[in-house]
């Protein structure tokens, strides 16, 4: 991205952004910052020594649109306390989108268990696999996004490319699903 439109944002913060509140929640996970977002000599040093720079807490998001729908975007995290209070108890998330990876952030059991237990949206969206999930529109067998939507209580959404998603304020998929 271009490092002149980012905006530093911390936890509780929010910005509006053509019209949707985006607010930031913890996420725990690492956070370097490519050299390329510093200015002068600092960052061309150290593009050339290969390395980044710590850039704070990592985040997630909630997005809230003028529908009244309230979106958690999970960020590269594992499992916190704050997806209960925070998220759920607080915002009200309805719609989450949540990476399910594994290795780096919370893996497909972790998230539905995140889902399930802290979240509780109405519907839900598996990100971040690292893997193929899905061949001809339909999730493949043995991957971890089938792992994952067998284990969610919510209704599951796949992200396939080409398609659009839209949703009510209340999280409800009502094209695209």
């Amino acid at each position: 991205g271009d490092p002149k439109a980012s905006q530093l944002v911390r936890f509780g913060a929010t910005r509006m952004v053509g019209g949707v509140a985006v607010t930031t929640v913890p996420a725990t996970h690492s956070n370097g910052v490519n050299p390329a977002f510093l200015d002068g000599q600092l960052g061309e040093l150290m593009k050339a020594a290969g390395i980044s720079g710590y850039a704070g807490p990592p985040t997630g998001y909630v997005l809230t649109f003028s529908n009244g729908l309230v979106v958690y975007l999970s960020g590269d995290t594992g499992i916190t306390a704050e997806q209960d209070t925070t998220v759920r108890q607080h915002y009200g998330a309805e719609l989450a989108v949540i990476n399910i990876g594994d290795n780096f952030t919370t893996g497909p059991k972790e998230a539905a268990w995140v889902m399930n237990e802290l979240v509780k949206p109405v519907s839900v969206i598996p990100s971040h696999a690292n893997e193929p999930a899905t061949e001809g529109g339909k999730v493949r067998a043995g991957t971890k996004t089938e792992m994952f939507a067998n284990a969610v209580q919510a209704a599951v959404h796949l992200p396939l490319s080409g398609r659009t998603l839209e949703f009510d304020g209340d999280g409800r998929c009502v094209a695209g699903c």
